[in-house]
């Protein structure tokens, strides 16, 4: 088998990089990734994962390199892309940039698949496509609302896609995350996720910062679950004509409940423009992906604080 997974030096990306290499030594994967953002040491130092150091949006037909990569991508069973300029705040201040990647750079490796016979495309949607949404839990025939450029973005690379399986018969699946956690997630840059933040405050003797009251509830989804759906995805014969499929736990927690693990002190500063909750409708991953959610995030947060010696909480 051959895969090329963008992004692979990310928080996703790498996490399913290590998984394909330790369940099947007969592989070679391909890591595309600028490292803007991403990590050389996240990624497996495995014989069979090749480094492609290139940025996706510039993988334009009028661009040297573009050549390059068809060539080392020819042949691969799918493509995973995870590479993206990711979070809500971030692209309100830099939407063009943004859209430069996130949209600019899907088509780009969209053409590259069709070009090159590259068969399934699995794609890294999100929540955020929902919007402040009143439907809970929420099914992918929910309204689209996005609340920001990243959400917008990310509504587009799905029209892409299943524009792509209509028209040049490519196999395509878009599955939308909500609320990534787990090991590797960034706890610096612009990308950090709240307990990344939180961690980072607490090592420094900082109260948390809290936006709003804290009553937000978020669908907090394990990494290790995310990683499971998309290798689901990529050999289902039930999916590959552009389906959407929620990727969620399935249950929400309050940002007060996930601070409180961390415990006191804590700073709360004016709302931010965001939705008041998320909590994923799965059944359609279940049904056509047979997959189930099998994280626990209060588990996993108690026990990364214990590791981590951050916890001054001992309920």
């Amino acid at each position: 088998m051959k895969y090329i997974i963008t992004g692979g030096a990310g928080f996703i990306g790498s996490t399913l990089i290590d998984e394909i290499v330790s369940r099947d030594v007969d592989v070679e994967i391909i890591c595309i990734d600028n490292f803007s953002t991403g990590f050389a040491k996240n990624i497996s130092k495995s014989f069979n994962v090749k480094v492609v150091n290139t940025d996706i949006s510039l993988l334009t037909p009028d661009n040297d390199n573009t050549d390059t990569v068809k060539d080392i991508v020819k042949g691969a069973d799918a493509m995973f892309h995870f590479a993206a300029k990711a979070r809500v705040q971030p692209s309100i201040e830099n939407p063009i940039n943004f859209n430069n990647t996130n949209v600019c750079g899907t088509l780009n490796l969209l053409e590259i698949c069709r070009q090159t016979g590259i068969q399934r495309f699995v794609f890294s949607s999100s929540s955020s496509i929902y919007g402040d949404t009143d439907i809970f839990p929420t099914p992918e025939t929910a309204p689209s609302n996005p609340l920001s450029p990243y959400g917008l973005q990310k509504l587009i690379g799905e029209q892409y896609c299943k524009l792509y399986s209509t028209i040049h018969n490519i196999e395509t699946v878009c599955l939308r995350y909500f609320n990534a956690y787990g090991d590797k997630m960034p706890l610096t840059g612009a990308y950090c996720l709240v307990m990344g933040v939180w961690a980072q405050l607490r090592r420094a003797g900082k109260p948390l910062i809290i936006y709003g009251d804290g009553g937000q509830r978020r669908d907090f989804t394990d990494v290790k679950d995310i990683v499971e759906a998309n290798l689901l995805a990529a050999t289902s014969s039930r999916v590959g004509n552009g389906e959407i499929i929620n990727i969620g736990n399935g249950d929400n927690k309050s940002i007060q409940d996930i601070a409180d693990i961390f415990g006191p002190p804590f700073e709360y500063k004016p709302k931010r423009l965001e939705p008041a909750q998320t909590l994923a409708d799965n059944t359609k991953a279940q049904e056509l992906l047979e997959w189930k959610p099998t994280g626990n995030v209060e588990q996993w947060l108690l026990q990364y604080l214990k590791n981590e010696s951050l916890c001054n909480n001992t309920n």
